[in-house]
């Protein structure tokens, strides 16, 4: 896929106005999961978006505490300065698309590192894990 089709598939998943609308959506999601995601999924992600997202994505550096979903998407509003409906509603169209270009086993892997609230975020089932039982 190129970064044109990707902003055309974001820009009909968030029903966006205008092309630079969803340019700004993507560039605006990417550098915060950048902010985000480390280790091998970061770089596996990073093979599997166009070019220009994957520079928006890996130009970040990671920061040492990791934000779980409704904190990311009031972080993005915030840094943004876009109300916590929009920066949802700017992270789901995006991350729609990175969904599709990422395939299910690196979703999951993706998941699997990220906090939890991101499955909701990705459009995808929030699995609790089995927490350990008491000793």
């Amino acid at each position: 896929m190129t970064f044109d089709q990707m902003l055309e598939r974001v820009r009909y998943e968030g029903a966006y106005p205008t092309r630079e609308r969803a340019a700004a959506a993507v560039h605006n999601v990417l550098s915060a999961l950048g902010r985000q995601l480390t280790g091998k999924e970061r770089v596996d992600l990073a093979h599997c978006l166009p070019v220009e997202a994957a520079l928006t994505l890996t130009a970040q550096t990671p920061e040492s505490e990791q934000l779980t979903g409704w904190g990311f998407v009031k972080d993005l509003a915030a840094r943004t300065g876009a109300t916590p409906a929009v920066a949802r509603w700017d992270t789901g169209a995006v991350f729609a698309g990175v969904a599709r270009l990422a395939g299910p086993d690196l979703l999951t892997r993706i998941l699997r590192r990220l906090p939890g609230g991101y499955a909701l975020l990705f459009g995808q089932a929030e699995l609790r894990r089995p927490e350990p039982a008491a000793a």
